[in-house]
């Protein structure tokens, strides 16, 4: 059975597991893994983001008209916005958001560099990218993907292959990079915590996927942030050296990161993961703002304090709930797709859909 074959059977299994009665929530238990009954609450709130994105994609399979002037062509919203409706557990193949996610990824394939593997306009948007077909890699049936497309021939390839070609540039620049991590551009000689949070948590489902990846740049890519981890469990932002500054968004990153590359057993996760516990309230200073920040700290808490999860889920739904627009979209700097499928991305894991979101 091939990799892919192997990971479709998974996905199906899965959507047969969302649709099974609520399971007991013990400590560990199905519950955990695989949630339970959904608050009526979180499904008006998810739905109405869900017919947003479905609304406001474009022919192209864009979400390019709803960003901001300074966000134009970032494909890593176009990345995030896929990422948003996969999560919600609809069937990706034959479910009311299909043709969505279909044109989505035919349009993310398309902007993809053939060559290098690159996806513009910055390795933020690259590491977006590789997630996004990482997790849709074995879910969506391939068969359906470019029937009806109008991208041209060249530009077309199997998901496997774009994946491993993100894969391919991500670890490329690595290599060439002094600190063993990421920064802007593929080319970049510095790096921060940030973007290499966002492009070694694509690398990380990418792998889960069944991509090679190579030991060694997991090894460098976690190690870099053990370096960057300061003793109170403050992460620094660039450089070498933690506990330059405090931030909420980069402590939960390394926790999370820590988290799925199987390091839960050394110090820099046991300092990340009580930090971001003893910080909830901090006012946000991530750069991207509070749906940025809370994208990471929902998935950080998740693995790391299932019950802190549990009670910070329920504040962030009643703010989400409050902050949803009439159309069902959530403002931001970023513009309203950013928005959207940021604070829906929040909300995901009580679906527990995504394979990255495995616990």
């Amino acid at each position: 059975m091939s990799a892919a074959t192997k990971a479709f059977t998974a996905s199906v299994l899965m959507l047969a597991v969302i649709a099974a009665p609520e399971l007991s929530a013990q400590p560990g238990g199905p519950n955990l893994q695989f949630g339970g009954k959904i608050p009526p609450e979180l499904k008006r709130t998810y739905g109405l983001g869900l017919a947003y994105l479905q609304g406001s994609q474009d022919a192209s399979g864009s979400w390019s008209q709803n960003r901001s002037t300074s966000s134009s062509n970032q494909n890593g919203i176009d990345a995030l916005c896929i990422l948003a409706i996969l999560a919600s557990g609809e069937d990706p193949n034959f479910g009311r958001f299909s043709a969505n996610i279909r044109r989505g990824l035919t349009r993310l394939v398309s902007q993809q560099d053939a060559q290098t593997g690159y996806f513009e306009s910055s390795m933020y948007n690259h590491g977006f990218c590789m997630l996004a077909l990482a997790e849709a890699y074995g879910a969506v049936d391939e068969s359906l993907l470019w029937a009806g497309t109008k991208v041209p021939p060249p530009k077309r390839r199997p998901l496997a292959r774009a994946l491993e070609l993100t894969v391919r540039c991500a670890t490329t620049s690595q290599d060439a990079n002094p600190f063993g991590a990421w920064r802007y551009s593929p080319e970049a000689r510095d790096a921060d915590t940030s973007v290499a949070g966002a492009v070694l948590m694509g690398l990380l489902a990418a792998r889960n996927a069944g991509i090679q990846v190579p030991d060694g740049n997991m090894e460098r890519a976690l190690e870099y942030f053990g370096l960057m981890t300061g003793p109170n469990g403050a992460v620094g932002y660039s450089g070498f050296g933690g506990g330059q500054s405090n931030s909420l968004a980069r402590s939960s990153i390394a926790t999370l990161v820590f988290a799925i590359g199987k390091r839960k057993d050394s110090e820099p996760y046991e300092q990340t993961s009580e930090y971001i516990q003893n910080n909830l309230k901090q006012p946000t200073n991530a750069h991207f703002g509070e749906q940025y920040t809370s994208y990471y700290l929902a998935q950080a808490l998740f693995q790391s304090d299932y019950e802190a999860w549990s009670e910070w889920n329920t504040e962030t739904l009643h703010m989400l709930k409050n902050l949803q627009q009439p159309d069902g979209s959530f403002a931001s700097a970023y513009g309203k797709a950013f928005g959207t499928s940021m604070s829906l991305l929040a909300l995901a894991l009580n679906y527990r859909f995504l394979p990255i979101y495995e616990r």
